[in-house]
């Protein structure tokens, strides 16, 4: 059985702990799976597992916030610190494209759309980590271009939604009714290309 020091300091442990939890939650469904299955299936202890995370909830949150951190990891700049509109929306629009096709994110959603009515609160942190952090961002972004001269948004957060569903498309419900094949990287860089100039074309300041 491994010490409390051990989980805390072994990230690899860490992984493999939420690695079988997301697994059993989409297996499962959140109600049904037990501390003691997550246990059963990757080791440890129940006090161990109370110490990292808190409770089941708190894996969950954690599963969400490690698939949402992939989104902001580099390249991803934050708004303002670069002078290339583009370059930030392109950026921004293909991490997001990457995230939606990864299986890990299809099997988030499930669980979410699964649950949410019976725990609000998954629903919630699903909600401010993922899809809020990415609107707000974007609305940010939009907020220093426009205050730079380079667009003009009236309203930047409803800019930013509409930025959203021009990104992801209909590519997130193929994928999760099985109408298609995850995208190639050559695909995904394309949709990020041409949603990010389709958009600009209608906020550029020249454009007014």
């Amino acid at each position: 059985m491994a010490g409390l020091q051990e989980w805390q300091g072994g990230g690899q442990r860490r992984d493999a702990i939420l690695a079988a939890a997301a697994e059993l939650f989409f297996e499962q469904g959140f109600a049904e799976t037990s501390i003691d299955a997550i246990i059963k299936r990757v080791g440890g202890s129940k006090r161990n597992i109370y110490a990292l995370f808190g409770n089941k909830a708190g894996l969950f949150k954690a599963i969400v916030v490690e698939n949402a951190e992939q989104l902001f990891s580099e390249p991803v700049p934050e708004p303002g610190s670069t002078e290339r509109i583009d370059e930030a929306l392109e950026g921004f629009a293909l991490r997001l494209l990457e995230l939606v096709t990864n299986p890990r994110t299809r099997g988030i959603y499930r669980l979410i759309t699964r649950e949410a009515t019976r725990f609000p609160e998954l629903g919630r942190i699903y909600f401010e980590l993922g899809p809020r952090r990415g609107r707000d961002w974007l609305a940010r972004t939009l907020t220093v271009a426009d205050q730079r001269g380079e667009v003009r948004v009236d309203d930047p957060e409803l800019a930013a939604t509409h930025f959203l569903g021009m990104v992801r498309g209909d590519l997130m419900f193929e994928l999760l009714l099985g109408q298609r094949e995850a995208p190639d990287p050559a695909e995904l860089r394309l949709r990020a290309r041409t949603a990010t100039a389709t958009f600009l074309d209608g906020i550029r300041a020249d454009s007014v």
